[in-house]
């Protein structure tokens, strides 16, 4: 190599050597910021939307589901009630919310199985605008009655509906129970009248102080009025007996054929939220329900806590859609 090939050529590897190594910082630096990005999540506090009112089952079960979470994650998630309109409200808001991690939705089979088939004007697809994170657990239902009332028996509540068509009424507050009581009256062949309410907690005290007369009621919010004795216990609204209440019998048991009607409960996110994101809010949930002194503290509201993957969730809760308009129209119940 001449002396003039050197002058020239060395200072124009040394110029290619370091673009190299800029380039390789540079990518090394992109490599590590999308690390970072994905390892921030959450970076801020979480609002979980509660579609029923403070001291509902959900609210309840989705409140020890805070706590939980904000231990898993490292930020506080705050519980974020919106009731009404059959958790329509609610839901609206979180299809609408940006798909970010921070607006996430704890909902039952009111929002996503029955309400599209309850009301004429739902806004929201349950399926194509959210994102299933995973399942929680069931909410068992009973069928109470105010103590007052000559009945104390499924069959005796028939007899006396039968023999006074009409008059017995049943608080609604929220669609399980609005198609459990249609179902009952559709099964048994009697006319029973609902009452609605704004939801569980207002129609419990109504039911307590005696403006209505029988009602289906989640666990978590029914049981310690029982417990008082301010009201009657009769049946459980699933086929067969629940552990929670192994006394009580199953609504088949107690003359109603093929009666077999559960509350789930699950959490979603706005649809298009990240895979990242979904896999960590799902394995912490799981771990959650995996927990033995979280699954006994939320058994002792009532609540089945378990859960599985998002993929067997977005499965359930399409099933559990085409279920409930079986439901709904079996029950000869007319959207409003």
């Amino acid at each position: 190599m001449t002396l003039l090939s050197k002058t020239f050529l060395a200072p124009l590897a040394r110029r290619q050597s370091a673009g190299k190594r800029m380039l390789s910082a540079s990518l090394l630096g992109l490599a590590l910021c999308a690390t970072s990005a994905l390892a921030a999540y959450p970076e801020k506090p979480i609002n979980l939307i509660v579609p029923f009112p403070a001291g509902s089952g959900t609210d309840a079960a989705g409140r020890i589901f805070a706590e939980e979470l904000s231990k898993q994650l490292g930020q506080p998630v705050i519980v974020e009630n919106k009731p009404g309109a059959n958790a329509t409200i609610a839901a609206n808001y979180v299809a609408k919310a940006k798909p970010d991690g921070y607006t996430i939705f704890v909902t039952t089979n009111t929002s996503h199985s029955a309400a599209p088939w309850l009301m004429k004007n739902v806004t929201y697809d349950p399926v194509k605008d959210f994102t299933p994170i995973a399942r929680g657990g069931n909410l068992p239902f009973l069928l109470v009655s105010n103590p007052a009332r000559p009945y104390k028996t499924v069959a005796e509540l028939i007899k006396y509906a039968k023999e006074h068509p009409g008059t017995v009424t049943y608080a609604t507050g929220n669609s399980t129970g609005i198609v459990a009581g249609a179902t009952l009256g559709t099964a048994a062949g009697i006319e029973i009248l609902p009452v609605p309410y704004k939801g569980t907690p207002q129609a419990l005290t109504d039911l307590v102080g005696g403006q209505v007369d029988i009602m289906f009621t989640d666990f978590t919010s029914g049981m310690p009025f029982v417990k008082s004795g301010r009201l009657h216990a009769m049946a459980v609204s699933t086929a067969k007996r629940s552990d929670l209440v192994p006394d009580l019998p199953s609504m088949e048991e107690a003359g109603v054929p093929n009666f077999d009607i559960n509350s789930w409960n699950g959490y979603f996110g706005p649809a298009g939220l990240p895979d990242d994101i979904v896999k960590t809010l799902n394995t912490a949930i799981n771990k959650i329900v995996n927990d033995p002194a979280t699954k006994q503290r939320l058994a002792q509201l009532g609540f089945d806590a378990f859960s599985g993957t998002p993929e067997d969730f977005n499965k359930f809760v399409q099933e559990q859609y085409v279920l409930w308009g079986k439901l709904i129209k079996d029950a000869n119940i007319t959207p409003q």
